[in-house]
């Protein structure tokens, strides 16, 4: 039977997160789930995937990055590397409440932040990422025309999905500034690359980008026919299901 559960944390300025943890009653791992750019913990994919996750025996925490969702703080404030801290931030909250994370899953940006995460946190034995890009920067192609105004006013409103951000310069200037090959090279966890041939905002190149860069053990799942958000359930599900067998091998 799994149980989900409220779940809430304090990031490291001392605002609270809201999460949701998914937990079978003898879970065998726990993993963390961070969710794409402007998205929320519940968006179907990070519900989706964190449930099967969860039928196949691995708990799985997702949460809000600050300002997001349920969770306090402003996001205007917050950028590429603050979503990092939050991770571990996560991560230090399930090591005192329950166990420690082997697995962190990510989903766009929050993928690329998964794996910055990763070498960060001792216990992290796997990492996942699903659409995301290589370099953080690539999230500015999202802001079109407007980056000009970010970059002039020093913050500016962007559409995106139909819904208004406040988008600072210091933003922007994070993900400039982290150094993506670095980071890649330097990582030595297991990492499973999952993307779409066809994803339409962030492009098959980027998954080629992380492969090459990264040391083994590393492995690749065309995700064959998925759209980026992963807004088929079967796609999902798929993603969950190969994601518990890959991960086992590495899971203590």
């Amino acid at each position: 039977m799994i149980k989900s559960e409220k779940y809430e944390f304090e990031n490291s300025e001392g605002q609270q997160l809201a999460g949701r943890l998914e937990l079978p009653d003898s879970p065998q791992s726990f993993a963390i789930f961070a969710h794409c750019f402007t998205c929320s913990k519940n968006v179907k994919a990070a519900t989706r995937i964190s449930r099967e996750l969860a039928e196949q025996g691995i708990a799985v925490l997702r949460f809000d990055f600050t300002g997001l969702g349920n969770s306090e703080g402003d996001f205007s404030n917050t950028n590429f590397s603050s979503n990092v801290d939050d991770l571990i931030a996560a991560s230090d909250a399930l090591r005192e409440s329950h166990r420690a994370p082997q697995l962190l899953v990510g989903h766009s940006l929050g993928g690329t932040a998964v794996l910055m995460a990763a070498g960060q946190i001792g216990e992290i034995r796997a990492a996942a990422t699903i659409g995301s890009p290589a370099e953080p920067e690539h999230v500015t192609k999202m802001f079109g025309n407007q980056l000009h105004q970010i970059e002039n006013r020093g913050e500016f409103q962007v559409d995106l999905a139909g819904r208004q951000f406040t988008i600072q310069k210091q933003f922007v200037d994070d993900v400039r500034s982290t150094d993506t090959k670095a980071w890649l090279r330097s990582l030595k966890k297991a990492v499973l690359i999952c993307h779409s041939p066809i994803d339409k905002q962030v492009g098959i190149e980027q998954a080629r980008y992380i492969y090459d860069n990264l040391q083994h053990p590393k492995s690749f799942l065309s995700l064959d026919g998925a759209d980026h958000l992963l807004s088929s359930e079967r796609d999902a599900n798929f993603v969950a299901r190969v994601l518990a067998t890959w991960s086992s091998r590495y899971l203590e």
